[in-house]
């Protein structure tokens, strides 16, 4: 069952990750351009040539673009569902449905919001080529203290219903989690890099379009998932699974 599962995870992220191409065709890559435009405006201005060009923007803003999303896609549908066949039981008498949207939605704030609150994606032109090793390590050191964050909340959570009340271990593990977020945001180091002159318009858009990618990934996943998860537990369990109300 949980190699069905798993096949129809990195489906159900495939999916997920061609809505997103289109989304970031539509919203992103306009941004990307006028970026472009303003690092070529600006070299040319100094003095520099520009830069060659390996790949064409034309295969990266299609192709290129297109063949990241599947393969990040299959890898996300692949882990989601890895994760949906552990937690399926063990959180409440949830429904394959319910479960699967439930995960999505704190897929999403791991691995996107958190992440991109501290550090938020940024366009050609901006950030200085020396720091990209930095830069590269602490988003995937935030990356990891959200999840570990995340991991430990839900584990605590149990406990804290059982002393507490439901309502109130709840309220509990969310507020841990904050706390532990807030701390390993305030511990980390900042990181500006924005030209003074770079427009701040198509900077807020660009980022928009960035997390707004993410939100079509998740949402298509948990939303595609959950009712091939419930045909398999269905026939596999040769019953209908049950149903949250």
């Amino acid at each position: 069952m949980a190699g069905r599962l798993l096949v129809r995870g990195m489906v159900a992220g495939i999916l997920a990750a061609c809505l997103a191409f289109l989304f970031a065709r539509i919203f992103g890559e306009p941004q990307v351009n006028l970026a472009i435009a303003f690092e070529s405006a600006r070299d040319a201005a100094a003095g520099e040539a520009p830069e060659p060009e390996l790949v064409s923007r034309t295969v990266q803003a299609s192709f290129g673009l297109l063949t990241a999303s599947i393969m990040c896609g299959a890898a996300y549908g692949g882990i989601f569902a890895t994760a949906f066949s552990v937690a399926y039981g063990r959180i409440g008498r949830l429904s394959p449905r319910a479960l699967s949207v439930l995960l999505a939605g704190l897929g999403f704030i791991v691995f996107a919001l958190i992440p991109d609150l501290k550090y938020p994606p940024n366009p050609p032109a901006v950030g200085n080529g020396a720091t990209i090793g930095l830069r590269t390590t602490v988003y995937f050191e935030m990356i990891a203290l959200s999840v570990g964050a995340g991991a430990i909340a839900v584990l605590l959570c149990a406990l804290l219903i059982r002393k507490l009340g439901q309502w109130n271990g709840i309220l509990a593990s969310i507020a841990l989690f904050i706390a532990v977020i807030a701390v390993a945001q305030w511990r980390l180091p900042d990181i500006n890099e924005v030209p003074t002159d770079f427009p701040a318009v198509v900077l807020w858009r660009f980022r928009e379009s960035s997390i707004g990618m993410q939100a079509v990934l998740w949402t298509t996943l948990g939303l595609v998932f959950g009712p091939m998860a419930e045909r398999v537990l269905s026939s596999s369990l040769g019953r209908t699974p049950r149903r949250s109300h």
